[in-house]
């Protein structure tokens, strides 16, 4: 199914899909809430399943497609969902919508990426779409407080976890990453730009490289939003994927903030983290 016949009224969604499986579970879990979400796919990004739903795709740059397609739902809220690439703003292939705002869009592109999605988030709600996080939609998706699986974290990986927090909340004013690798009262990984799968193929690397010890620093991965991040554009989110690399990396758990991150496929998740010998818990920011 491509764009609609007809337009959908009341509260329609949309969601904005990036890269990964995050906006199709996001999508999935409003479908069971009873709502009917229209996804628009970013070509060269957005996963193919996106098909399985009322949809359209569009290019970075597309921006009067975008709103086309958005008014002709009558869309009343969207969801910026997923992984974006941050191509250069002269890259991009303008349309006619793009060019009416690019002035407001360059000076988006040359903020950090806060400032860059709250400006979006501007622009949708000045079109009259209201802007909302895959927790408004989903909410069933939040981290719980405490284990997702079987194992719990020791004292000595409390005190890593605090370690880690305190760490986020201190780069919190340089708007970088959501997620520190901890190991015995030290910092082992930062995340910034390459994101958390990346900060844990690094970990990876430096045990098989010998630069970081096997056994007796293990380290806890701690992944939780940035103070001040507006948690409706930039939620952070773990999936099986984080599990399989926090195994790759040999790590000793996983720890996210209860309540400020989401949880793609829980279940697989502490079925994969209990068969390794993993803890996968919830902390209290």
């Amino acid at each position: 199914m491509t764009e609609p016949e007809e337009a959908q009224t009341g509260r329609s969604l949309a969601i904005l899909c990036g890269g990964g499986a995050f906006p199709l579970e996001v999508a999935a879990e409003a479908r069971r809430s009873g709502r009917a979400p229209f996804l628009i796919g970013v070509v060269g990004a957005s996963e193919p399943g996106i098909e399985a739903y009322p949809h359209v795709w569009v290019r970075i740059g597309e921006v009067g497609k975008l709103f086309g397609a958005l008014k002709q739902r009558s869309v009343a809220e969207l969801a910026m969902i997923g992984s974006f690439g941050r191509p250069d703003f002269s890259d991009l292939r303008l349309d006619w919508g793009a060019v009416r705002r690019a002035a407001e869009l360059s000076d988006l592109f040359r903020k950090g990426d806060n400032g860059l999605l709250t400006g979006l988030a501007r622009i949708f709600e000045r079109e009259g779409v209201r802007v909302v996080g895959a927790h408004e939609i989903a909410p069933g998706l939040l981290a719980p407080a405490g284990p997702l699986g079987a194992r719990a974290p020791s004292a000595d990986d409390e005190a890593d976890i605090a370690l880690g927090a305190r760490l986020i909340e201190a780069m919190s004013r340089f708007d970088v990453g959501q997620a520190v690798v901890a190991a015995a009262g030290r910092v082992v990984a930062v995340e910034a730009a390459e994101g958390t799968d990346a900060m844990l193929a690094r970990v990876a690397e430096l045990r098989q490289s010998g630069r970081l010890r096997r056994r007796g620093l293990a380290g806890i991965l701690v992944k939780g939003p940035k103070r001040g991040q507006d948690l409706r554009l930039d939620m952070p989110a773990v999936g099986p994927d984080t599990i399989r690399n926090a195994i790759a990396a040999e790590l000793r758990g996983v720890a996210i903030a209860a309540g400020r991150v989401l949880v793609i496929e829980r279940d697989r998740c502490a079925r994969e983290a209990d068969a390794a010998g993993l803890f996968a818990c919830g902390f209290r920011p």
